[in-house]
């Protein structure tokens, strides 16, 4: 039977409709997806191993027997940490589970049971353990199934055994229709094999394959990996080259409101700041609308580069738009403008969803009439019924919050809106350049003189007395402090701190210290109404969640307590951390941990204590948790990865995007013969990837 690559799975031989079903939840529907449903990992069975002969680090195969199967209960926690310990004739070692791979997983297994068991040999406390190895009954093991076997992610009723059969079959009744994506040249060029053999090396290894193949390095597996990166850039040359066809009538380098700004601010600009301005400066002068990421670190000084962009703007007779993703955010920029903005002349007001009917509609209004020069606001800036007169630059605050529709929205509000977006989120500026190849970018790596260092503890949850003792103190200075909490509310399946019950907590430990809770099922008015009154002083301790995460600045706010913090990654963390050391007094940041600690939870938390660099963070998270997040944080349409990793595949990356670009210098239009299957699946998949810079 030949399959197309886009026949449902169910059609599969062996698979049928329960089969597909599971399989679906593993995001594979077609033909096309099994055959890139990747092994994780490859079971080596070629040399027999002993327990005795283990090393740490090693990805290894053995056969064992199940001495016992437990659990242990983490803490007062509802989770718990499941040990199944297997011996052979040479010892016994233990394989742990800090979070069971499906429901039902080790009702597979009895004491006395053969067992294979393949995993990655840890060190841990001077002892070897597995941690989450995958175990299968070795009396199922099938005749032949010998060399180098691939290992599949499994759910309950699929096991990676029946996916391998599936993908087999796959894979000799589609092979026919597998098209050679990737152009002559650009195979030549970087050695790369076929499509199609690389697809079939991958699920099924040759019987000489070496280590490679386990460490995901083949030529077969750097083919894939490749063609993944070479799809993100040709995604981002493609928006890049559309981009720089726009035209725009170069704006003049009118300095005089700028040079007015620079001299009322209380500080010297830094060189980053002095330099982004200046890029800045180089694309409001250009003939085609700049595209410009700002990327800096909490406390960098963003804010002030892009009210610099804005006073040029408004002297060449435009108008600035100010979009923040969270109205708390939007009102603290409005406020920091009518202190710097007011005084030169300039006229600015702001809008949000809360804003009343008659201020709205005057605000609407001024905004036509061209009466206001910079406005400031959320989602309400880019609703139907707003108009500008004359609108010339985009701000756009936490980019990352923001997809596809909004900035387009955003840009048709003017004729052609230069865009300048910020981010806090620190990426290497390598990754950044690569996530964010589309636009140009600006770093800001250096802090504000007279930047007071935030002290970091991080401690057990046994030191929560004195922790709360010292931040009494604090307040008694007159200061104030942000405790933060993972959880809105209990809950009976996890046994962590909460905000409300934490809130009644503190309020009756210390009934002299005026607290407030804030977290993000409340409604948008309320919110702001709590973050008003903490940015006044009328409220001393902010009980809250990871809604202030982004953007809220209290100089006054000097302590910073995080609850749980092994349950935040390591970006949340640094933002969290980012809200105090915004004032001039000595600022403190305490992050207290539960006691059931993972080796990750430990290695963050050392993290975190040892740096406040956000970049070098940034490159911690993505080596611990991957890149996900960061992709995530991109617009809609970007294509996924479901074999290349950012950081361990960085050099192939790099490989990918010089040829995605030089493919777009050779034939803009992809008209070429050698580029026609390529084109053929742009046009297939051009509701995920653009096809506006092809033409």
């Amino acid at each position: 039977m030949n399959l197309r690559l886009d026949t449902p799975v169910q059609y599969v031989k062996g698979v049928g409709p329960r089969m597909g079903a599971l399989l679906e939840r593993k995001g594979v529907y077609r033909v096309g997806d099994l055959i890139e449903y990747y092994p994780r990992a490859y079971e080596d069975r070629r040399a027999a191993r002993n327990i005795a002969s283990l090393l740490p680090g090693e990805i290894v195969s053995l056969k064992a027997q199940i001495v016992s199967i437990y659990s242990i209960p983490m803490g007062n926690s509802y989770r718990k940490i499941y040990d199944v310990a297997v011996k052979d004739a040479t010892g016994q070692i233990h394989c742990k589970y800090f979070r069971i791979p499906y429901k039902g997983y080790f009702d597979n297994f009895r004491p006395g049971q053969e067992v294979r068991v393949v995993g990655k040999v840890t060190l841990y406390r001077g002892q070897r353990e597995f941690h989450h190895p995958d175990i299968f009954d070795a009396a199922k093991d099938e005749a032949g199934q010998e060399g180098l076997l691939p290992i599949y992610e499994e759910t309950e009723g699929l096991s990676s055994r029946k996916i391998m059969k599936f993908v087999e079959k796959a894979l000799a009744d589609s092979g026919d229709t597998i098209p050679e994506l990737l152009p002559s040249w650009v195979l030549e060029k970087y050695k790369l094999p076929l499509r199609k053999e690389s697809l079939h090396k991958i699920h099924k290894p040759p019987q000489l394959a070496d280590h490679s193949f386990s460490q995901l390095k083949s030529p077969y597996h750097r083919r894939i990996i490749f063609e993944e990166f070479f799809w993100l850039e040709l995604f981002l040359a493609l928006k890049k080259a559309g981009l720089q066809r726009e035209e725009a009538p170069p704006m003049k380098r009118e300095l005089a409101l700028a040079e007015k700004l620079i001299k009322s601010l209380p500080f010297q600009l830094t060189g980053a700041q002095k330099r982004a301005f200046e890029e800045i400066l180089t694309d409001l002068c250009a003939a085609h609308p700049m595209h410009r990421l700002i990327q800096g670190d909490v406390g960098s000084g963003k804010t002030i580069v892009a009210m610099l962009a804005a006073t040029v703007a408004v002297a060449n007779g435009y108008q600035a738009a100010v979009m923040a993703p969270t109205e708390i955010l939007a009102e603290q920029h409005f406020q920091n403008a009518t202190r710097l903005l007011e005084p030169l002349g300039l006229r600015v007001a702001l809008l949000t969803g809360s804003t009343g009917a008659k201020d709205r509609a005057a605000i609407q209004n001024a905004l036509k009439a061209g009466q206001l020069d910079v406005i400031f606001g959320t989602h309400a800036l880019i609703q139907s019924d707003v108009e500008y007169q004359n609108l010339g630059l985009a701000i756009i605050d936490e980019q990352h919050r923001f997809g596809v529709h909004q900035r387009n929205e955003l840009k048709r509000k003017g004729v052609f809106p230069h865009f300048l977006v910020m981010t806090a989120t620190p990426i290497p500026r390598t990754l950044a350049m690569t996530v964010y190849g589309d636009l140009d970018i600006s770093l800001i790596n250096e802090m504000p003189a007279g930047r007071t260092p935030i002290v970091t503890r991080v401690v057990y949850e046994n030191k929560r007395v004195q922790v709360l003792s010292f931040m009494r103190q604090q307040i008694e200075q007159g200061r104030q402090a942000y405790v933060v909490y993972p959880l809105v509310e209990e809950s009976e399946k996890v046994d962590l701190k909460d905000a409300v019950s934490e809130y009644e907590h503190l309020k009756e430990m210390f009934p002299k210290i005026k607290f407030d809770l804030l977290h993000g099922r409340m409604k948008a008015e309320e919110k702001d109404q709590i973050m008003k009154r903490f940015r006044e002083g009328a409220t001393q301790v902010l009980v809250s969640t990871t809604v202030i995460e982004v953007g809220v600045d209290v100089p006054n706010a000097n302590m910073m307590i995080v609850e749980h913090s092994e349950r935040f990654g390591l970006s949340q963390l640094h933002q969290l951390r980012g809200r105090v050391g915004r004032g001039t007094q000595k600022s403190y940041c305490v992050f207290i941990m539960g006691r059931a600690l993972s080796e990750e939870s430990k290695a963050r938390m050392e993290i975190m204590a040892e740096t406040t660099d956000g970049f070098r963070i940034a490159e911690a998270d993505l080596e611990m948790r991957g890149p996900g997040e960061f992709l995530g944080a991109r617009q809609s349409g970007l294509p996924g990865f479901k074999m290349a990793h950012l950081v361990r595949d960085a050099e192939i990356l790099q490989e990918a995007r010089t040829a995605a670009f030089e493919l777009l210098r050779r034939d803009p239009k992809l008209v070429h013969e050698d580029h026609t299957q390529l084109r053929a699946e742009l046009t297939r998949s051009q509701g995920a990837v653009s096809l506006a810079g092809v033409g």
